[in-house]
């Protein structure tokens, strides 16, 4: 990485010490504060060509460990954990990185609203007019001035020519003062042109370099539009040729692309061979407790943000192609699994009746194009996104959605065996984005502070607690209890609209732990991509490798989401992995979708290779892990939600006023008043935002007195060290449903 140049003084520098791995421990380097930038260096020789790594703090976390430590992190790609020389010299620290955190997050905001009113605005007919009216006018000064210039100079010249003609001293005196009023003439013409010279100059700079950037903006609206276009055309001829390759061949298949889906994944339950990739696990664990090669399948960094002379320490995964060959024996199904996978069964009876369905979507007419075109290369949550492209939840009740398929926790609780458990977390894993195949709403973006709370201990056997607790970045905690186990997560995310496609790449890690073995597994979400953004139907695919880790037993699952393409003759939207045990011996090998169902198989013999020099794994038969409930036939009209989706903001007495049921604009937009909506959405934007500058303001007047910053805390959990994964992450405080029982909300913020 080069070295970060700025014309400016740093705003701080000084020597701290960095934890760089297990082996070295903390470390002295030189560190640089400078325009939001935190970076660091072995010695300040080094400032002129060499930058270890660096952090924008703009969407950073800033917090402290003891009395000398800190640490900075953006949300989990990338973590520095510091150590000052005192506590004194700690806080300088801290002090100076959030009066810079502060003052990126203002610039960036500036920028972009100075960009919205000189870029996105398309130039105004009447304006331009008048700035031509204005530049004819000072150019015809100019050519006045000009005639006057040429005017009054020939004058002068002549009334000096002859003044060197005379002789007699009486009329050269004579004939001298007329020469002054010649000059005093040209002179105050000549200040008359450098005055309209310079006028028009200024107006012409100023007016130019305005339409410079809606002309270079215009632009690159085009060629993106462009590229978008042609990548459209090639798809479509490509799918010609294969639409017209498959219908010479395949008369009796369907041109419907859901009966084609469906037709393969009933081929694939009676296949009897397929593959899955295995990997070999050569890497270390970094500091934060995440393995290297599932940071690089997400395309994040090491969190320990190591710098060069520590990667020699490194060793990359590597991973085989194992063939698996499948028992012939038909599908087990336990038919008293089957009947627990029956969501509102008999064996789940709830205390109250809840609703089935919410109301109808209504049809609004929306220009899309109007709306994307000033949203290209924008992160996701700076972009103003009305209710017409949204779904009527929050993304607080969207993570509550992870667990509509919790049998199958409630299943791995019985199992005596660690590998066979792992299994089944594996597949419930992979049951939360079941929904997402046919949901393309975006779901509201949660408000600081915002809560939501779901409680079916009646009828599901678990409840569960979220939190927004952080605005930059967007962060929400969230912590469910169930029968037997414990599921928590803080989850944060990247996210970019490119045009055609938008891309959300999950950063947080979910934890869950089985209280009766103390089983404690972790992992992180692969990465999801919405696609034909402006032209066509929007379809959603989920793609990259998850691993799943058994900190009690070393027990490790491999998943790997293999990303959808219009040419692959597998079955789509699948989903492979294989579960291993301590020695790193495969035991189960899981097979299935992502959008349907997932199964599994006992690895009962292992060979070396066969003729084609894969390894070979015999399997026993296969076992159904967890099926996809489908949705009503009706559910289009309503979002596409599940019975569960729609009981999520189903109304309730004595929920927290920061309760997401209790937000207006998304109230209005499941009542289908979309206009109050957005009204309502603009309004409790602004006022988020008033917020956020009184405590600007307020942090900015800490530090001037020089008082400690004061932070933003979590009202239901607090932040705490995670002794697995070594992350600092928020930790329910175990007290909401007590103040609940007491309807004791007096913490709660008035964000609403």
């Amino acid at each position: 990485m080069s070295s970060i140049e700025t014309p400016k003084e740093p705003e701080m520098k000084g020597w701290l010490h960095k934890w760089t791995n297990y082996l070295k421990g903390y470390q002295k380097r030189w560190f640089v504060l400078s325009n939001g930038v935190l970076s660091y260096y072995r010695n300040m020789a080094e400032m002129t060509h060499t930058c270890r790594g660096s952090i924008s703090l703009h969407g950073a976390l800033i917090y402290t460990e003891d009395t000398c430590n800190l640490v900075v992190s953006n949300g989990g790609t990338q973590t520095f954990h510091l150590r000052a020389s005192s506590e004194v010299e700690r806080q300088r620290w801290v002090t100076g990185l959030e009066l810079a955190k502060a003052k990126a997050i203002r610039t960036m905001e500036s920028e972009e609203d100075e960009e919205l009113e000189e870029v996105s605005a398309p130039l105004d007919n009447h304006e331009v007019q008048n700035v031509f009216t204005m530049l004819s006018s000072k150019l015809e000064d100019m050519q006045t001035c000009s005639e006057l210039i040429n005017k009054h100079g020939t004058a002068l010249q002549k009334a000096l020519g002859e003044v060197e003609s005379m002789e007699n001293p009486h009329d050269i005196l004579a004939k001298v003062k007329q020469v002054n009023e010649r000059a005093t003439l040209f002179r105050i013409t000549t200040t008359a042109m450098i005055n309209a010279c310079s006028e028009y100059s200024k107006t012409a700079q100023s007016q130019g370099r305005k339409w410079q950037k809606a002309i270079l903006y215009e632009k690159e609206q085009r060629q993106r539009l462009e590229k978008v276009v042609e990548e459209l055309a090639k798809q479509h001829t490509k799918l010609e040729e294969a639409a017209t390759a498959a219908q010479h061949g395949q008369n009796s298949m369907q041109s419907d692309e859901e009966d084609d889906f469906f037709d393969a994944v009933e081929s694939a339950d009676t296949a009897t061979e397929f593959t899955v990739d295995v990997p070999i696990f050569l890497h270390r664990r970094t500091s934060s407790g995440i393995s290297t090669d599932s940071q690089k399948s997400e395309g994040g960094k090491d969190s320990s943000g190591s710098e060069n002379d520590d990667k020699q320490a490194l060793t990359h995964n590597t991973s085989q192609t194992v063939r698996c060959i499948r028992s012939k024996t038909k599908i087990v199904k336990d038919k008293n699994q089957k009947r627990e996978f029956n969501f509102g069964s008999a064996l789940t009876i709830s205390k109250r009746i809840r609703r089935t369905r919410v109301p109808d979507k209504p049809n609004y007419p929306l220009n899309l194009w109007s709306i994307m075109k000033n949203c290209i290369g924008k992160e996701l949550t700076k972009i103003p996104v009305p209710v017409n492209f949204s779904e009527p939840l929050s993304m607080l009740q969207r993570l509550t959605e992870d667990f509509e398929y919790s049998e199958i926790l409630d299943q791995a609780v019985k199992c005596q065996d660690s590998c066979e458990q792992l299994a089944y977390v594996a597949a419930f894993t992979v049951s939360s984005y079941a929904a997402t195949a046919i949901r393309t709403g975006k779901p509201f973006n949660p408000l600081l502070g915002e809560t939501y709370e779901c409680d079916r201990l009646d009828d599901l056997g678990w409840r569960c607690v979220n939190e927004q607790v952080s605005h930059h970045p967007p962060m929400a905690a969230q912590h469910c209890e169930g029968r037997g186990w414990k599921c928590w997560q803080e989850f944060t995310m990247t996210s970019k609209f490119r045009g055609k496609y938008l891309q959300i790449i999950p950063l947080g890690i979910a934890h869950l732990v089985f209280t009766e073995t103390g089983n404690h597994y972790t992992w992180r979400k692969v990465t999801t991509t919405v696609h034909n953004i402006i032209v066509g139907k929007l379809w959603v695919d989920q793609h990259g490798e998850m691993d799943i880790i058994n900190y009690q037993t070393g027990d490790k699952c491999h998943l790997k989401y293999i990303p959808y393409s219009y040419f692959n003759r597998d079955v789509q939207r699948k989903v492979t992995g294989c579960v291993m045990d301590g020695q790193e011996k495969v035991r189960w090998v899981l097979n299935g979708t992502w959008d349907s169902k997932m199964e599994t198989c006992e690895v009962l013999k292992q060979k070396d290779s066969d003729k084609n020099g894969k390894p070979v794994f015999e399997l026993g038969p296969a076992r159904g892990l967890w099926e996809r409930r489908l949705p009503p036939a009706v559910s289009e009209r309503y979002y596409n939600f599940t019975e569960l989706a729609s009981q999520l903001n189903e109304e309730e007495e004595d929920v927290a006023p920061s309760d997401c049921r209790r937000r207006p604009d998304q109230r209005l937009m499941e009542e289908g008043k979309w206009d109050d909506a957005n009204t309502e959405k603009v309004r409790l934007e602004e006022k988020q935002r008033t917020a956020r500058r009184q405590k600007e303001i307020a942090s900015e007047t800490a530090a001037a007195e020089g008082k400690p910053v004061p932070q933003y805390e979590a009202v239901w959990f607090i932040r705490d060290k995670d002794p697995y994964t070594g992350n600092v992450i928020h930790v329910f405080k175990n007290d909401y449903w007590d103040c609940k029982e007491r309807k004791d909300w007096s913490r709660c913020p008035d964000i609403f």
